[in-house]
């Protein structure tokens, strides 16, 4: 049988409930391996139920100096009872100098404490009774968002002027340096908007008619991460020459809005259009051009090509592309069975394979002859540029990409050289 004795309007402030006869501080805190909230409960005497009852600030101090021993338990073991119930008399009915000297030798969790009010300069200078002066039974979450935010930046050395502050404000980054970065003007100053406005310019501009091609080796929705380096360095050099004053934390925060925003763009334009961005189209309306394709993948599935498809050969080769491609799906195949002839991409080793037929089959059981030479390829502008050209003009058309080897011995090599040029 378990009665709450006393308990205060913010329902995660621990309760005191009576329990079988005894008294016991009861609180929510860490989940369990189900990830439902655990459940925890201390003994506690007559003389701690009064000074809960009375001081808001001792009733906060003991929940921030319990939350530790809790997260120890993990998601399963039992809360350390002997260090829990050790914590009462020194934090619930000692002086406040011995409050302050007491936890300068415990954990305690000083966020809590920043969420109910208090005083983070106080706090760091050890007087904890004296900062909870001001504390308050409601919480406020994104308070000790900011100072988690702005002790995780201290430990690695950064200071925030104020327009650094402001420019990680627009972008979102100010608390979470690690969420998409989204533009929120009205989440910054008014007066130091125009400043931070600046900022964006400077960034649109150096990287204005770049762009982030889609990678379909890695997925629909993959985008190429050459590409975005190329734009984030661009974007970085551009606003650190502009606004030397910023930090390093102000300048990322816009190369990655700036590479973020670019890449959704490509990731919600048609595959068509895509290829025209990159110049994937041009040329092909040769004589040469393709008619009928075959793409396979590694696992043997299949998918056909005809000319009078409303989308292009190489817009539905890269669509292909990124429904199968997969870490155990790394090789596709385009052939042109008619002129017996194709290519293979071999994505886990960036290269690529032109087959030729050089004998065709002579009917009595003998089989054709194939001609296969290989080349090297770099990244997926080069896969692109290879696969255009095939079905624009066929192999012949590749011939302006070599030179190609015959050997895959020879390729091996030009491999380990790139590797250690790398």
């Amino acid at each position: 049988m378990r009665d709450i004795v006393f308990a205060r309007r913010s329902g995660w402030i621990p309760n005191v409930v009576r329990e079988d006869g005894e008294l016991k501080l009861m609180l929510g805190a860490g989940a369990d391996a189900n990830h439902d909230p655990r459940t925890f409960t201390i003994p506690i005497g007559e003389a701690h139920l009064a000074v809960i009852r009375k001081d808001l600030a001792r009733h906060l101090l003991l929940w921030s100096a319990v939350l530790p021993l809790c997260d120890a338990a993990g998601t399963r073991g039992p809360i350390d009872e002997n260090a829990a119930v050790a914590l009462l008399d020194p934090i619930l009915l000692s002086a406040p100098a011995d409050v302050d000297a007491f936890f300068q030798g415990i954990r305690w969790d000083k966020g809590r404490l920043v969420a109910h009010g208090a005083d983070i300069g106080l706090l760091k200078r050890g007087q904890v009774c004296a900062a909870m002066r001001a504390a308050t039974e409601t919480s406020d979450g994104k308070r000790a968002q900011e100072y988690h935010a702005e002790r995780r930046r201290a430990e690695r050395g950064v200071v925030l002027g104020p327009l650094d502050a402001a420019v990680l404000m627009y972008t979102g980054q100010y608390l979470h340096g690690a969420t998409v970065p989204k533009r929120k003007p009205d989440a910054v100053d008014p007066v130091l908007l125009p400043q931070v406005m600046r900022v964006i310019a400077t960034a649109e501009q150096s990287c204005a008619g770049m762009r982030i091609s889609r990678d379909p080796r890695r997925g629909k929705r993959a985008t190429d991460k050459r590409d975005w380096d190329r734009m984030a360095t661009t974007v970085d050099a551009a606003v650190r020459r502009e606004h030397p004053e910023l930090v390093d934390d102000a300048v990322r925060t816009v190369g990655v809005l700036m590479c973020s925003e670019a890449a959704d763009r490509s990731r919600s334009t048609p595959m068509d259009d895509d290829e025209e961005a990159s110049g994937d189209r041009a040329g092909l309306g040769g004589s040469a051009r393709k008619t009928s394709l075959s793409f396979t993948d590694d696992k043997g599935v299949e998918k056909k090509w005809l000319a009078d498809h409303p989308r292009t050969a190489t817009a539905e080769f890269w669509e292909f592309v990124g429904d199968r491609s997969a870490a155990d799906n790394e090789v596709f195949t385009i052939e042109d069975e008619e002129m017996g002839e194709g290519i293979q991409l071999h994505f886990y080793a960036d290269s690529i394979a032109r087959i030729t037929t050089a004998r065709k089959s002579a009917g009595g059981g003998s089989d054709p002859e194939y001609r296969v030479e290989y080349r090297l390829v770099d990244g997926i502008r080069g896969y692109r540029n290879l696969v255009s050209a095939f079905v624009r003009g066929g192999c012949a058309a590749l011939e302006q990409y070599g030179p190609w080897m015959s050997d895959v011995a020879e390729l091996e090599s030009a491999r380990r050289q790139r590797r250690n040029a790398g």
